[in-house]
Order: C-alpha cells, then sequence, then structure tokens
C-alpha cells in the first residue's frame, strides 16, 4: 500500500511535467501568434467578407445590398464570363504540359552531370522569379510586337512577320510561350526528384538489355511520377491565377477581341474598373470552386499513374 508520503515525489513529478509542457507550449504559441494573427486578420477575415460580398450588390461607392444568388445567376448569362473561362482553361491545357514538358527535358539533360551546373541552374531558374513581373511582361509585349525582336529575324530570312499581340488567333499564343518560359522552377524540382532515384535501378536496367529510352520510360518516369504530380498541381493552380501576363500585353482590356481575358483579369475589371465588388467576389468564389475541383480530380487520378514505391 503507497503512503502518502512515497506518492508525494510522484505527483511533484508530475505537476513539474505539467507545468513544463505548458511553458513549452506557451512558446511555441507564442512565435506562432504572429502567423495565426496573419492568418486571422490577413486571410480568413477577407475571405468571410468576400463571401458575404458574392451575395450582395456593392459598388463601394455604396453599402452592400443583399441580393441573394443574384450575382451567380449574373454570371450564367454573362457572355464575357463565359469567355474568360475558354480562354483560361485553353491557356491552362496548353501551357501548364508545355512547360513541363521542356522543364523534365533540361532537367534530364543538366542531370547528365554538366560542369558549373550550379551556374546553369541558377540562369534557368531566374525566368520563373522573373517571369510573372511586370518588366517582363513589357519586354514580352516588345519582342511580340509589329517591328519586335521576332518579327526582326523573321525578316532576316524573309518572312514577313505577324501582328502577333493584335492578332486574336496568335495573341494568347505569345501568353502560353511566356509561361512556358519560366520553367526554372519545376525544372529545379524534376532536378532533385532525378537526384534521389537510385542508380542501382539502372544498373539492373542495363544488365537486362535496357536501351536508354526504355530505361527513360521504365525506371525515370515511375519513379519521378510523385514530381511529376507535385509540379502538375503547383502549376495548374498558378496557371488559373494568372494575371500580370495579359494585363500588361492587352494593357488591361483582355483584348484584341477578349483574346486573351483571363478570369483573373475579368475579375479584375469587374472590382476596380466597373466597381462592381459585389460580382468581382461572387467571381472570385468561383474561380476558388474550379480550382479546388481541378485539384480533387488530380488528387482522384493520382491513384492510377503515381507511384510512390510502397
Amino acid at each position: 500500500m503507497t503512503t502518502p508520503l512515497a506518492a508525494a515525489p510522484a505527483v511533484a513529478q508530475r505537476a513539474t511535467a505539467r507545468r513544463t509542457r505548458w511553458r513549452d507550449e506557451l512558446v511555441a504559441h507564442t512565435f506562432m501568434l504572429p502567423w495565426l494573427l496573419g492568418l486571422v486578420a490577413i486571410t480568413a477575415l477577407p475571405m468571410l467578407a468576400s463571401l458575404y460580398l458574392a451575395f450582395t450588390d456593392y459598388s463601394v461607392l455604396s453599402s452592400p445590398e443583399f441580393t441573394g444568388v443574384h450575382n451567380f445567376v449574373r454570371m450564367a448569362q454573362d457572355p464575357r464570363f463565359w469567355t474568360s473561362l475558354r480562354v483560361t482553361f485553353v491557356y491552362v491545357f496548353f501551357s501548364v504540359p508545355l512547360q513541363l514538358v521542356f522543364a523534365l527535358v533540361l532537367a534530364l539533360v543538366l542531370n547528365t552531370g554538366l560542369r558549373g551546373l550550379t551556374i546553369y541552374r541558377s540562369a534557368y531558374y531566374l525566368p520563373s522569379l522573373l517571369g510573372t513581373s511586370v518588366a517582363v511582361a513589357v519586354l514580352w509585349r516588345q519582342i511580340f510586337g509589329n517591328d519586335g525582336l521576332i518579327n526582326q529575324g523573321l525578316a532576316l530570312i524573309g518572312i514577313q512577320g505577324t501582328s502577333w499581340l493584335q492578332d486574336p488567333s496568335l495573341a494568347l499564343t505569345t501568353l502560353v510561350a511566356l509561361n512556358v518560359w519560366t520553367f526554372g522552377s519545376p525544372m529545379v524540382i524534376f532536378l532533385a526528384g532525378l537526384r534521389q532515384i537510385p542508380e542501382e535501378l539502372y544498373e539492373a536496367a542495363r544488365i537486362d538489355g535496357a536501351s536508354s529510352l526504355r530505361q527513360f520510360r521504365s525506371v525515370t518516369v515511375p519513379m519521378l511520377t510523385p514530381i511529376i504530380f507535385f509540379n502538375v498541381i503547383l502549376q495548374t493552380i498558378g496557371a488559373f491565377q494568372s494575371f500580370t501576363q495579359a494585363h500588361v500585353v492587352s494593357a488591361g482590356t483582355g483584348g484584341p477581341r477578349d483574346s486573351t481575358l483571363f478570369y483573373t483579369l475579368y475579375i479584375y475589371q469587374q472590382a476596380f474598373v466597373n466597381f462592381d465588388m459585389g460580382y468581382a467576389a461572387a467571381l472570385g468564389w468561383v474561380l476558388l470552386v474550379i480550382i479546388a475541383l481541378i485539384t480533387a480530380l488530380h488528387f482522384a487520378l493520382s491513384r492510377y499513374w503515381v507511384f510512390y514505391g510502397d
């Protein structure tokens, strides 16, 4: 039978452990406090406010007036809404696969053991840091202008250039090319993934007589599928949120003839040109739902092609 005197040290130890755990938790939450305040004040509260505004008629200059689902019904009857959706989906459908293929090819080249790998990696990563900037978008507009670098190069070989940015059938192509040019970020991720593939797998494949192409198909691609999946998710979400390139190249109009009217650019026009904040908030929430559904679809399909090794 335990006496009160013998139980006293155990009680004291438990009390000390509780005080230590409480102190550690206090320290942890203190360090987390700035992030939590930012999450609430900068992310959560504005999201809740925009969700409320999505069901209102709000022009900034007057108080919001609750209108129910009117903004969402209005979308179904808005031709520019459907145009912006079509343009954005076409942009994502072409630019993301092309960008990832280009990034993977360069990662494979850099993985062959080139001298000065760090320099090449930094140089190729630089466009990803600058690709969404206003300066690069302005430069892109100059390159594809009537007297731009592309047309000057074509003139040297006797080909008459076209007005890339004024042709509705070509304007979006220039923005796809700009997004492909920002391949640095997925390339660095691919390169890191290639470095993690065990060399023993390639040695076993070579012993079995597998060619380089067969090694790529049977070893590299299956082992790299988690990295491919990760890049697909990141770049798809980023492509749906593209804004600066279209805004600068089209001078904020989405022209010519709405051929570069990205969904985000249409939200901007409604919010800060037409001051229709309620409708813009509704458009923003529709974009959130679209991205969430496409991301969920990617995760659902990943079980059929992503190999995790377990």
